[in-house]
């Protein structure tokens, strides 16, 4: 009666018997090693080149579709908490070891080189050429990206409230009327005239928003501040 073939016994068989003496196990692992420590040398090299490729050379059936965005969807969010969505190579702090992990588990995973990776994140972690809660993403094309990996802490909670005012014109014109009126509240009655009016009131409002309008200006200039729309995907510092 025939029995089952043990593919590693036969192995064992094939292989010289004098192979488990001559292998040096210690270099065997230290040839893995620098083999891993290129991969990893290599990808955190590419970070900080420049890259033309548009689009990564996917397996569809491999991808977690939870992961894949449209290249809309990252600008609403952009735009929504002032964030950049730009080349990792602008990108200040150390890319963390288990976002390289990632990327060598997808590279393997799809049998290619990643390219093009970009990061979504908070304007100050970012080297800006002069004119906390980091995500990398890979192009797949068709303007879609693939999420490779998220690390830091959340963004704060109302991050999104404090930078409503930056959306566009509309949003900062409102927020400057609401805290003009919540100024003008805040002068006594009779401080002008000993009779209050509305006619008075309006006065004082229309004084306290001009002032809060160029303090607003001011700031703006100053800091080479714009709105979200427009820096989402800037590189520059004054874009």
């Amino acid at each position: 009666m025939l029995n089952p073939v043990n593919v590693r016994r036969a192995l064992d068989k094939v292989r010289p018997s004098d192979s488990t003496n001559s292998l040096n196990v210690e270099a065997f692992v230290q040839s893995i090693w620098n083999s891993e420590e290129e991969e990893k040398s290599r990808i955190k090299n590419a970070f900080q080149k420049k890259s033309e490729s548009i689009e990564n050379t996917f397996d569809l059936d491999l991808l977690e579709t939870e992961r894949i965005y449209s290249l809309e969807t990252i600008k609403n969010v952009c735009t929504d908490y002032r964030l950049r969505f730009l080349d990792v190579r602008y990108f200040k702090p150390e890319i963390p070891e288990e976002a390289v992990q990632e990327i060598r588990f997808l590279e393997k995973q799809h049998g290619t080189e990643l390219q093009g990776l970009k990061i979504m994140a908070p304007s100050k972690l970012f080297r800006l050429e002069d004119k906390d809660d980091p995500l990398l993403f890979a192009p797949i094309g068709n303007g879609y990206y693939y999420l490779i990996h998220q690390w830091g802490n959340d963004l704060h909670p109302l991050r999104k409230l404090m930078v409503w005012p930056m959306k566009g014109m509309i949003e900062l014109a409102l927020t400057l009327c609401v805290l003009s009126l919540a100024l003008t509240y805040l002068v006594p009655d009779g401080l002008f005239s000993k009779n209050s009016s509305s006619a008075e009131f309006w006065l004082v409002f229309f004084f306290v928003f001009k002032c809060v309008v160029a303090i607003a200006l001011y700031y703006g200039f100053a800091r080479s501040k714009n709105f979200n729309p427009f820096i989402w995907n800037s590189k520059y510092f004054n874009a």
